[in-house]
C-alpha cells in the first residue's frame, strides 16, 4: 500500500488544521492506521492510531484532547484532526499502515511522506 500525507500548513498557536493521508490499494480497510511526527533533531514520536473498523483509537498523552483520528474506508483515508495547535506541534507528519489485527503504536508496515506541520507563536 502507498501513502501521501497532505494538509500541513504554517498556523497560528490556537489553530487548528486537519491532515490527510490517501492510500492506495484495495485492502486499506483491513489495516490499522497510525500517525507520527517527526521534529527537527528529534526522534520520530507516535501520535495517534486507529483500527481497521474505527471502532479503536489510541492517542500520545502530548494530543489528547486536541487530536482527533478518524477514516473513511470508502475513500482509502485516514484524517488526523488537530485543534489548540501549539509551537510544541510543529513537525513533519506522517502516515503509516499495520497488518496487524490488533491497535499498536509500534509496529507498523508501510509508511508514507510526511506533511510539514508549523505552528507560531
Amino acid at each position: 500500500v502507498q501513502l501521501q500525507a497532505s494538509g500541513g500548513g504554517l498556523v497560528q498557536a490556537g489553530d487548528s488544521l486537519r491532515l490527510s493521508c490517501a492510500a492506495s490499494g484495495r485492502t486499506f480497510s483491513s489495516y490499522a492506521m497510525g500517525w507520527f511526527r517527526q521534529a527537527p533533531g528529534k526522534e520520530r514520536e507516535f501520535v495517534a492510531a486507529i483500527s481497521w473498523d474505527g471502532s479503536a483509537l489510541t492517542y500520545a498523552d502530548s494530543v489528547m484532547g486536541r487530536f482527533t483520528i478518524s477514516r473513511d474506508n470508502a475513500k482509502n483515508t485516514v484524517y488526523l484532526r488537530m485543534n489548540s495547535l501549539k509551537p510544541e506541534d510543529t513537525a513533519v507528519y506522517s502516515c503509516a499502515a499495520s497488518r496487524l489485527p490488533i491497535l499498536t503504536r509500534t509496529l507498523y508496515d508501510y509508511w508514507g511522506q510526511g506533511t510539514q506541520v508549523t505552528v507560531s507563536s
